[in-house]
């Protein structure tokens, strides 16, 4: 494999990026869209090729040092690649997805004042991205992991003059540090064991770490590979957002709907996913932390869905339904189905960038109004946005033949089929999930595309600072322009039939090979394999099992309390206020973090201040000291008197002493 040009799939969207931030007021608006729309897309034909190349058995899986950047204790930090089957899966997943959004950026950004600024932005989180699943060693990940983070800071602030996002995009950088302090210890632990920052010396001393123990306290020991397992996985619950460090992705969609697609969909919120599917090996050697995840993901996919049906903010909606979604993959590799995982990742990037993108549309068309309760019979004045939409959310659902259908269905199997402890409730979970799943996105369907037009009812909420189109707000919708909706037509292509077209290879059929390692005691995905015949087969199946008629259920639910009969649930709604209120508060974890953690923390650090800084520090020790110095210094002045007998007294008294203390010694 060329290392040239694995070295060109990262470090083009990185140059692009330089270009188009230092120089962009230079070249212009056009050639800042054009030089890093040409090297997402150079980076999507290069992540093609070798992926086509490694597939089909042309070049061997690449496992190498690029840099070496140090060398300290023996420890080596290089900059290395491992191109196997799930790296060039991610990374042509993450090219095709950015190239879209780069393009739809063109239509969405055209007027804003920051449209250079953006483009770097998203070629440099694109450049980050890639250097984290291309990735062989820990440190190289880790950088990764960090640079997401950053460039999404910057991307969820990009209006920097609304509060609204600067608060969001501190508190996304916040939570995220707080996993990232679990990852850096779960990392510590890999170090601390084997002396190397690198996977295979880490997959290689797997089984060793497992008998190893580390103590917590004289009487608390605990076993090494859990502890490690639990921290890493900590870290992919800031980053992808599990409970309860969930709360930083709805305020994130604060940010132009872009990069909700870019982050929220394809790429920074799996990378969480990514990285517990490439260190398969040692969750593997730990039931305790593969339960752990099991339950976290459980909880997340179906209390997560419940806050989508409440919500009327068309973004906030889908970026609810991501959550869901990532609670899913998260069950999947809570279940060793990584394989699974990594599948409907793959198929949740195509559908949800695809939502993200057309409530962008949408969003457009209605002169930045949000909220779907002022929407309403959109799609006839937005024909492909709307078709586009209903296609996404077709697959979000598990239709039989789209894509969402054969990853959310074998991700319900293999937690049916499992037998690790929480398996049972996470399968009702994912399975109560497909009720909950249908009635929010169609409920999204039914009160933005379909009814009576409720246009121009109230004040917008601004996705934008300003108008894109010039045309103020309370205008006609209209549909959006080419530039928009061409990457809903490339998006909807594989939303629909890359589930189809790829369920047999990537489950069934050994693609991931050892990229993927899961001990035979917990290889769910063989039991799956055999029930499955093929994949028109099982999706004509599908009315035999109970996800399809759930998922019915969700959609008629929908239907009829948006379009047949809007009241129907008032009395219900009235007997669940309590349980409305709940939900509207999103469980409470925002009044409690900002509340019990954020004042407690605020609180504890004006104690310091107060009594540490000020009185103790500034009070005792330095004003305290000069204070007695100074008052010493008074009392020893008055025996400078000046006077000659005064003196001669003290001498003869001090000679007097220093003679007794020799008579005394004597």
């Amino acid at each position: 494999m060329d290392k040239t040009v694995l070295l060109a799939i990262p470090l083009l969207p990185l140059a692009a990026a330089i270009v188009a931030g230092l120089f962009g007021r230079l070249i212009g608006r056009t050639a800042a869209h054009v030089v890093t729309i040409a090297a997402v897309g150079a980076s999507f034909v290069l992540s093609a090729q070798v992926a086509w190349q490694l597939i089909t058995g042309q070049v061997p899986v690449f496992d190498g040092t690029v840099y070496t950047w140090a060398v300290s204790d023996g420890i080596r930090m290089d900059v290395g690649f491992l191109v196997d089957s799930l790296s060039v899966l991610m990374m042509c997943v993450v090219t095709f997805v950015s190239l879209c959004v780069h393009v739809y950026t063109i239509g969405y950004m055209h007027d804003d004042p920051g449209y250079q600024r953006f483009f770097s932005y998203i070629s440099l989180f694109t450049f980050a991205m890639l250097m984290l699943v291309m990735s062989n060693n820990f440190l190289q990940l880790f950088f990764g992991w960090e640079a997401v983070g950053v460039v999404s800071y910057l991307l969820i602030g990009f209006w920097y003059q609304r509060p609204s996002a600067i608060f969001a995009n501190l508190k996304a950088f916040l939570v995220n540090r707080v996993g990232d302090f679990g990852f850096v210890l779960g990392i510590a632990g890999v170090v601390y064991f084997t002396g190397a920052l690198d996977y295979k010396s880490a997959f290689a001393a797997a089984p060793m770490i497992a008998q190893q123990t580390l103590a917590l306290s004289p009487e608390w020991t605990v076993s090494a590979i859990t502890l490690i397992c639990i921290c890493l996985f900590i870290g992919a619950m800031g980053k992808s957002a599990q409970v309860p460090l969930h709360v930083w992705l709805p305020d994130s969609m604060e940010g132009p709907t872009p990069i909700s697609a870019l982050i929220h969909a394809a790429t920074m919120v799996t990378a969480g996913i990514f990285m517990v599917a490439r260190l398969s090996p040692l969750f593997e050697q730990s039931e305790a932390a593969m339960s752990f995840v099991l339950v976290v993901g459980a909880t997340t996919a179906l209390f997560m869905g419940l806050l989508g049906v409440v919500n009327n903010d068309i973004k906030r909606v889908v970026a609810y339904s991501t959550l869901s979604q990532l609670g899913y993959m998260t069950v999947a590799l809570g279940v060793s189905a990584y394989s699974v995982a990594i599948f409907h990742l793959m198929t949740h990037a195509f559908f949800k960038a695809l939502l993200f993108l057309a409530a962008g549309s949408v969003i457009i068309g209605m002169h930045h109004e949000q909220d779907m309760r002022k929407m309403g019979g959109l799609a006839k004045v937005m024909p492909i946005t709307a078709i586009t939409c209903w296609l996404g959310s077709l697959a979000a659902i598990g239709t039989p033949f789209f894509s969402g259908f054969y990853s959310k269905d074998f991700i319900i199997e293999a937690a049916h089929e499992s037998q690790r402890w929480g398996a049972t409730y996470a399968y009702w979970c994912v399975l109560i999930g497909v009720f909950v799943t249908a009635v929010y996105s169609f409920r999204l369907i039914f009160m933005t595309f379909h009814g009576e037009p409720r246009w121009g009812q109230g004040g917008a909420h601004d996705d934008h600072a300003h108008d894109d189109h010039g045309d103020g707000h309370g205008g006609t919708p209209h549909e959006s322009p080419w530039v928009v909706t061409l990457p809903l037509i490339l998006l909807a292509v594989p939303a629909v039939a890359i589930g189809y077209l790829t369920v047999q290879p990537l489950l069934f059929g050994g693609f991931f090979g050892d990229a993927i390692q899961v001990l035979e005691k917990n290889d769910v995905v063989r039991e799956l394999a055999s029930h499955f015949h093929g994949p028109a087969s099982f999706a004509l199946e599908a009315p035999l099992h109970p996800p399809f008629w759930l998922a019915l259920a969700g959609v008629l639910v929908a239907w009829f309390t948006v379009l047949k009969r809007p009241h129907a649930l008032d009395g219900l709604a009235a007997a669940l206020a309590p349980l409305r209120r709940v939900l509207d508060n999103k469980y409470y974890f925002d009044w409690f973090n900002e509340n019990v953690l954020a004042a407690g923390s605020r609180g504890l650090g004006r104690l310091f201040w107060k009594a540490g800084d000020q009185t103790l520090i500034d009070g005792a020790l330095v004003n305290g000291s000069a204070g007695l110095v100074g008052a010493l210094a008074g009392v020893v002045r008055r025996v400078q008197t000046g006077y000659l007998y005064t003196y001669a007294f003290w001498m003869v008294i001090g000679l007097a002493l220093l003679l007794g203390w020799f008579l005394l010694r004597a």
